[in-house]
């Protein structure tokens, strides 16, 4: 995590231990787990909804799942995140790419790249620590359409940057915009940022094209490449809401504070930029969920 465990829980359950570590993998899946055995509902895992639809009497909604069942329901929030669909970047010729073409979430260990010439292309955190990484063990560049922003994860004072993010209800860059940025900005600790400076990874301005197993770079040098590495984000799947027409332009949600604007009973949780930033991390979903929950409390809702 790049937040303390003091910011990354959610209401009710505290992480537990030192409230300043960045917990890592594990304690967050074993915290994901208890925390699904505190409600009092029954929670459904591998049931995939294909689709959701109005009821007919405008009441509730209608589900209809992988394996062709049904469920109904008088509400329903739309809880499936924002990482579900890859971006693909415009980049000509990036289909007929012949080297290795993958995902960030394929990246996983970087002795299998040892020796080759590897691109990342992206600008954010991802990007960033996977070239890094690499950079130890392949030549590698960090591609992208602007430089690299950076956040201190401690500014000047010792404190975590979460913990001004929270003073005074988010006032502050990553927790107070409706809208993302062109850029995401990397919180960094100082390690990533040395190392690009350093050229390992070296960062270059986006390639204009690929042909084959070659990019060719702004000033149009054509170089060979093994291996390239989108770290371009990611954007919400929520397709399965298409018959409730819900969606707007690029299948993202139409909705005001979290309700959609055509279906009082229907809700969004975890989705980046709902309210900030915050909105789709352990930091931020919580506060987002109760408003939620009493909004459709309000409305009869529950």
């Amino acid at each position: 995590m790049f937040s303390p465990a003091r910011y990354s829980s959610l209401p009710g359950l505290p992480f537990g231990g030192d409230p300043q570590r960045y917990p890592q993998r594990d304690e967050v899946v074993d915290y994901l787990l208890r925390y699904a055995d505190r409600p009092n509902a029954e929670v459904r895992t591998g049931h995939r909804v294909d689709e959701v639809r109005g009821d007919g009497d405008g009441e509730g909604f209608e589900m209809t799942l992988a394996d062709g069942s049904q469920l109904a329901a008088r509400a329903v929030v739309a809880a499936t995140g924002g990482f579900a669909s890859p971006n693909r970047p415009a980049l000509p010729g990036l289909d007929s790419f012949t080297g290795t073409l993958l995902r960030v979430a394929q990246y996983h260990d970087p002795k299998p790249f040892t020796g080759r010439r590897v691109v990342v292309v992206g600008a954010g955190n991802s990007a960033v620590q996977v070239a890094a990484e690499l950079a130890g063990h392949a030549r590698v560049s960090l591609a992208s359409r602007a430089p690299v922003k950076w956040f201190e994860q401690r500014p000047p004072g010792g404190r975590d940057l979460h913990f001004w993010l929270n003073t005074g209800l988010d006032i502050a860059p990553l927790g107070r915009f409706q809208h993302a940025p062109a850029t995401m900005a990397v919180i960094d600790d100082g390690r990533y940022r040395a190392a690009v400076a350093a050229g390992a990874p070296d960062r270059r301005p986006m390639c204009t094209t690929v042909e084959g197993s070659k990019v060719i770079w702004p000033d149009g040098l054509s170089e060979e490449i093994d291996t390239i590495v989108l770290a371009t984000g990611y954007r919400p799947d929520l397709g399965y809401l298409a018959p409730l027409r819900a969606l707007g332009s690029q299948g993202r949600p139409r909705h005001r504070n979290g309700l959609a604007h055509a279906h009082p009973g229907l809700a969004f949780v975890g989705l980046e930029w709902r309210r900030s930033l915050s909105s789709a991390s352990l930091r931020g979903v919580g506060r987002d969920a109760d408003r939620v929950a009493r909004r459709l409390a309000a409305l009869g809702r529950p």
